[in-house]
């Protein structure tokens, strides 16, 4: 009688995982590391690196307060000038704010767009002609919108599914639009009839510009859709690693294409308010927004690799440069002087990111790798 082989028990197989709950764990996890006390560390793991950079930002802002004081003494102990100048500044900073936070998820995805200004003068220009203004504001308001993510569309196209670099793709969206909103206007600043239009701009609820309120709305819908929803989730993903999140489950190319059409929604969205602070709308308008807002979510803390990024950091990067551009005009200083306290601005903030993370290295070799 020959004995049977001992059997070995196999361990219990997990069930299936959703990829989302993999990386919502993975992101979970350092918030809720025990520290040396005991309690809940976010202040020292990952999580705490967005805080602190916040609380560096806000460091920024009252330092920057300060050399106002400091140098406009007059002006800073009026505090009714005070708060009017503070509503100001956030009246400046509304348009490339919203603007800033379709960029923020592009960056945080992976991409870059330079296309954002001319996506901007686009809409604006095409909710502006004739036969759109004849639909009412509501109408305008539409075609804003619908221009913005049918171009946002076209970028995420060539570049999820056509497998053109982000920087090339964008960049030839950015002549190319300029271009269509140039032949649309035959080259003439278009005058907005529209008095709902042109009263976003003007109207302030209890004391506070609308615009500001419509910036303060993008900013919060834009932070629940990156913290709080799996939309966020595996944009982070996708960012750190596409080819990890690719075999976690995630369809990377179409989530690429919806990170950039929601950025063109966001250019809709500033198209509507930039012609309603200018009661007009031209080819030219929103020039170079696509570096103040690049510019603003460096300084925010996303990494341009990648995987790493928060709104709030990103809409204190659009404050702090719409306070320097405050405190050199009521200085009376040259614009030039202000450019290049900002691209100083930008060198240091590059450099901090690369001695912290190397993300400089690692953008430049993704982008090498998709080209080869």
């Amino acid at each position: 009688m020959t004995d049977s082989p001992p059997t070995t028990k196999l361990p219990a197989q997990s069930p299936p995982v959703d990829p989302a709950e993999t990386e919502a764990a993975g992101h979970a996890t350092p918030t809720a590391t025990a520290g040396p006390t005991g309690g809940l560390s976010w202040w020292h793991g990952d999580g705490g690196e967005g805080a602190k950079r916040n609380l560096a930002l806000i460091g920024v802002l009252l330092a920057l307060f300060a050399i106002g004081a400091a140098t406009r003494s007059d002006l800073y102990s009026n505090p009714d000038w005070v708060w009017a100048n503070m509503l100001s500044i956030l009246k400046l900073a509304s348009v490339v704010g919203v603007v800033t936070v379709g960029m923020t998820f592009v960056i945080i995805g992976g991409g870059i767009d330079l296309s954002v200004g001319a996506i901007v003068a686009l809409a604006g220009v095409w909710c502006t002609t004739v036969a759109t203004q004849s639909f009412g504001a509501g109408g305008m308001i539409f075609t804003a919108i619908i221009v913005g993510v049918a171009v946002g569309l076209v970028n995420g196209t060539l570049i999820a599914y056509g497998r053109l670099v982000p920087f090339i793709a964008t960049l030839a969206m950015l002549v190319a639009a300029r271009g269509l909103a140039a032949e649309i206007s035959q080259k003439q600043t278009q005058i907005s009839q529209n008095n709902t239009i042109n009263g976003i701009a003007s109207t302030d609820l209890l004391g506070i510009p609308l615009l500001v309120y419509i910036l303060a709305a993008v900013v919060a819908a834009g932070w629940v859709l990156l913290n709080r929803t799996t939309f966020g989730r595996r944009t982070v993903a996708v960012g750190g690693n596409p080819e990890a999140a690719r075999l976690a489950g995630i369809n990377v190319k179409l989530h690429t294409l919806l990170l950039y059409a929601l950025s063109g929604l966001c250019c809709g969205i500033a198209a509507i308010m930039l012609t309603a602070q200018a009661t007009s709308a031209q080819a030219a308008m929103a020039n170079l927004y696509e570096l103040d807002a690049i510019a603003a979510v460096i300084i925010g803390g996303t990494l341009l690799s990648g995987g790493r990024g928060t709104i709030v950091g990103s809409l204190l990067g659009v404050i702090i440069f719409a306070t320097i551009t405050n405190l050199f005009a009521i200085n009376g200083l040259s614009t030039e002087a202000q450019n290049m306290v900002k691209g100083g601005i930008i060198v240091a903030a590059v450099l901090i990111q690369q001695i912290q993370f190397g993300s400089l290295s690692q953008f430049f070799r993704r982008n090498r790798l998709t080209t080869s």
